[in-house]
């Protein structure tokens, strides 16, 4: 199966601002699950921490690479990371 046909299947269809918020709210969500802010979140990843903000607000579209750091760095799978409701 593609990669669209995964995010199809998982997300419908959505607006790109509206997968990159709602993505960015996951990204909070497993964030302060961990106990982290977003400073902290920006050392695991090499980032600032405006970047993580950035990411978390929907502002910038993050890669799948990006996507997999975070998910790398929060200990969970890309999966878990865009498991989004």
């Amino acid at each position: 199966m593609t990669i669209y046909k995964v995010f199809f299947f998982t997300f419908g269809y959505l607006k790109k601002k509206d997968l990159s918020k709602k993505i960015g709210q996951r990204v909070i969500e497993l964030r302060m699950k961990k106990g982290w802010n977003q400073a902290d979140l920006g050392r695991a990843l090499g980032k600032d921490r405006q970047a993580v903000e950035k990411i978390e607000n929907g502002k910038v579209n993050a890669t799948i690479y990006t996507l997999y750091e975070i998910a790398k760095v929060l200990e969970i799978s890309l999966t878990t990371l865009l498991d989004i409701k």
